[in-house]
């Protein structure tokens, strides 16, 4: 069992690698469709006041998705977004199939969202609660954790990768044990440098599930609550994500290939959200998304699965 004073501290830093991420600059968006954000012919006469909010059914049939539009969407402009935009394209979506090897990540709060009010709702009702100036210090190394996720599709495994574990080393048990992996650099550097090599941490388990935000349809599911039954798993950091600490449950849907938009959920309240994507994926499938032969779909699909304008 962990002490109380390092199991906060442990909270803080977890907190501090998920929350504080430099979030990218909104640009110019392409000609996606969206729903309006109230459907006016649904007020109610007697509460004219009272707006309901259009279903992800009546966004997917009236503003079908298609692969075109598919193919203009960037993580860049997903973090421009509100999150009632992104919660629409995420409805429009499936799963796709499964992925398999290194994929990098991004984190990022919608438009109009923000850090504080996130740690507040999520972090709250945790014992021991962490303060603005344990956060604050913890900002910076937060800021270059995270670097993105491992698929093992053949095992139903996931771990993260951690790109520098200097931050978090006095709390992690026996970080010399660590597992590693070499994973493609992103960014310019990346034309120099070919490779990196990461540690990984914060194994969970990779299935298809039902979406906590849209019921019609599975999605991909990394779950970590019973992360403590993978080889590797280790009490301290990894406990933080699973069933003794924030019981952090991810979904995910392929945007297109390679490229997949990501929902985080602390103990089922929604917390942020993702992307992971693979440039090496997204070349393997570009031409045969857009010629449109038939996706590998490895979750359910839906009854109809996706609108046919949206094929």
């Amino acid at each position: 069992m962990m002490k109380p004073l390092r199991s906060a501290a442990l909270i803080a830093a977890f907190a501090a690698a998920v929350l504080f991420l430099p979030v990218a600059p909104a640009v110019a968006e392409p000609d996606i469709p969206f729903a309006p954000l109230q459907d006016t012919s649904l007020q109610d006469p007697d509460n004219p006041t009272k707006v309901f909010r259009v279903d992800f059914a009546r966004v997917e049939h009236d503003f079908p998705l298609s692969r075109a539009d598919r193919m203009k969407i960037t993580p860049d402009y997903l973090a421009g977004l509100s999150q009632e935009q992104v919660d629409q394209i995420y409805g429009r979506l499936t799963a796709g199939p499964i992925p398999d090897g290194p994929h990098s990540g991004r984190m990022f709060f919608a438009r109009g969202d923000s850090l504080e009010r996130r740690l507040d709702e999520i972090l709250g009702g945790v014992a021991g609660r962490i303060s603005a100036v344990k956060i604050r210090a913890l900002e910076v190394a937060g800021q270059n954790l995270w670097k993105g996720k491992m698929f093992y599709r053949d095992q139903g495994v996931l771990r993260n990768f951690i790109d520098d574990l200097k931050p978090l080393e006095r709390l992690i048990d026996d970080p010399d044990t660590l597992m590693t992996a070499t994973v493609p650099r992103d960014g310019l550097l990346g034309r120099l440098v070919k490779t990196n090599r990461v540690w990984l941490l914060f194994p969970a388990k990779l299935y298809c599930g039902q979406s906590l935000l849209d019921g019609r349809r599975e999605s991909i599911v990394i779950d970590y609550l019973f992360g403590d039954e993978i080889e590797g798993w280790r009490e301290s950091p990894d406990s933080l994500a699973g069933r003794g600490g924030l019981k952090i449950r991810d979904e995910i849907r392929m945007v297109k290939p390679g490229l997949y938009l990501g929902r985080a959920y602390a103990n089922r309240i929604f917390l942020l959200n993702f992307l992971v994507f693979s440039p090496e994926a997204a070349e393997r499938g570009d031409f045969t998304f857009t010629a449109g032969d038939p996706i590998a779909e490895d979750c359910w699909a839906g009854e109809k699965g996706v609108t046919t304008a949206a094929r």
